[in-house]
This record gives structure tokens, C-alpha cells and sequence, in this order.
């Protein structure tokens, strides 16, 4: 048997999986830090700078999982699933591109507006360079980002509560296709 006759159709490629479960973990870390920077972590070393480290992380792993979706197609939802569950999908699939996309670009910008404005190091590694835009845009970024912040908190709520219905409500393998252990086996 080739290793292609081996390959579940029913679920994500391994890439995927990989892009999908680092970029939600790092999604998770950058809201926490974005909503509690002015509280719980205020006066934190280091919150912010990881804050922007990871935000860049998370723009790189988008676009290479934008890459990864356009060659690699994912696979079918249930038949089952009703016309109006499969727009919300299309629709929170893609509001999740666009945010992970434009929340880290506005962050990059609120921080490359300011009269301040240097290089930042991504990690302490090398340094990411500002982005050339005024002062108004920076604000407007800042702005911005802030509401596309709770707008992706929302989201991912809504993500997981879509597939928790999925797993234990209508059993439809869904969840286990991005969790693959999850799949009955045979």
C-alpha cells in the first residue's frame, strides 16, 4: 500500500494541525497579555516586548498557513451540516484570516507611529523594523487594534463552543479532525 492509500481524508493535513494548534496557542497568549497589559500585568517586564514578539509570530504563521490551505484542501464538512452552519464556518474561517492578518498588523503600526519609534527585538534575536507610518495612522492602528482584540476573543469563544457542539452534541467527527485522536478508528 502507497503512504498516500494510508492518508485520512476526513481530517486536516498534519501541517495544518501544526499551524492550526501553535497559532491558537500563541492567539491565546497575545489576548491575554493585549487584555490584562493594563491591569493584572501592568508594570510586567517584558509583557509588551513578548507581546509584539509573538504578535509577529502569529502574522508569520498565518501567512504560511494561508500558503498551507492554498495548496493542501481541507477536508469536506459533514454532509449533514445545514446551508446556514455552512456559511457561519466560511464566515468565522475567514473572519479568523482576516484578524490574524490585521491584528498584528495594527499592533506593528501602533508601535512604528510613535515619535519614539525604533526597532523592536522579536525575541531578543534580531530586530523588526518599524513600519513607515505617521503618527494618525498609528493612532488609528492603536484604536484598531484594541476592538479587533475583543472582536478575536468573541471569535475564538464562539470557535471553541462550535466545536465543543460539535464533538458532544451532534458527534459528527468534526473536532477530531483537527484533533485526530478524536476519530473513531477503522
Amino acid at each position: 500500500m502507497t503512504r498516500r492509500a494510508l492518508v485520512r481524508i476526513d481530517r486536516y493535513t498534519r501541517g495544518a494541525i501544526l499551524l492550526h494548534w501553535t497559532i491558537a496557542a500563541l492567539v491565546l497568549v497575545n489576548l491575554a497579555i493585549g487584555l490584562l497589559h493594563e491591569s493584572l500585568l501592568r508594570g510586567v517586564a517584558g509583557a509588551m516586548p513578548l507581546h509584539l514578539s509573538v504578535g509577529v509570530t502569529v502574522l508569520a504563521l498565518t501567512i504560511a498557513r494561508i500558503g498551507w490551505r492554498l495548496a493542501h484542501r481541507p477536508p469536506p464538512l459533514p454532509v449533514a451540516l445545514g446551508a446556514v452552519e455552512r456559511q457561519a464556518a466560511r464566515v468565522a474561517h475567514l473572519g479568523f484570516y482576516a484578524l490574524l492578518l490585521i491584528l498584528p498588523l495594527t499592533g506593528w503600526m501602533l508601535v512604528s507611529g510613535k515619535p519614539t519609534s525604533k526597532p523592536f527585538a522579536w525575541f531578543g534575536l534580531f530586530d523588526v523594523p518599524p513600519l513607515p507610518v505617521t503618527r494618525a495612522v498609528s493612532g488609528v492602528a492603536h484604536q484598531a487594534h484594541g476592538v479587533l482584540g475583543y472582536a478575536m476573543t468573541a471569535l475564538v469563544l464562539l470557535h471553541v463552543a462550535a466545536a465543543l457542539r460539535h464533538h458532544f452534541v451532534l458527534r459528527d467527527g468534526v473536532l477530531g479532525r483537527m484533533i485526530p485522536v478524536l476519530l473513531p478508528r477503522g
